[in-house]
């Protein structure tokens, strides 16, 4: 991707997620900081939602659910320094605004359930 691709990923990627933030940070245990280089949606302090550097959602969600998403060709699974990452999945923007709301809400509530 060149870096006019990826500023209009990116301009897409905000345009679904951001407004799906904004809803769920009026919830007092929801805020937003930073992860992987980017700002993502945080409950207690750990993060469970970020737009990716090429513009992907990337959500936290338990190893079986992101092997899950793969297989059905919904998100791939995160690479980070040619490093499969077990509990993350990226999903491009093609997935459309609801898949992104309901993989987000999915995140939210693993990362609300393991998060003391």
């Amino acid at each position: 991707m060149d870096g006019g691709d990826v500023k209009d990923a990116l301009e897409q990627a905000h345009a679904i997620f951001d407004p799906i933030a904004a809803r769920l940070l009026e919830r007092p245990e929801v805020d937003i900081g930073a992860m992987f280089g980017s700002e993502g949606l945080r409950v207690r302090g750990k993060v469970f939602a970020f737009v990716g550097h090429l513009g992907g959602l990337v959500v936290k969600l338990p190893e079986a659910r992101v092997t899950e998403l793969a297989e059905q060709g919904v998100a791939a699974r995160m690479i980070m320094r040619d490093r499969p990452m077990r509990e993350w999945a990226t999903v491009s923007v093609e997935a459309g605004p609801q898949r992104w709301d309901d993989l987000i809400s999915e995140a939210l509530a693993y990362l609300d359930e393991i998060t003391p």
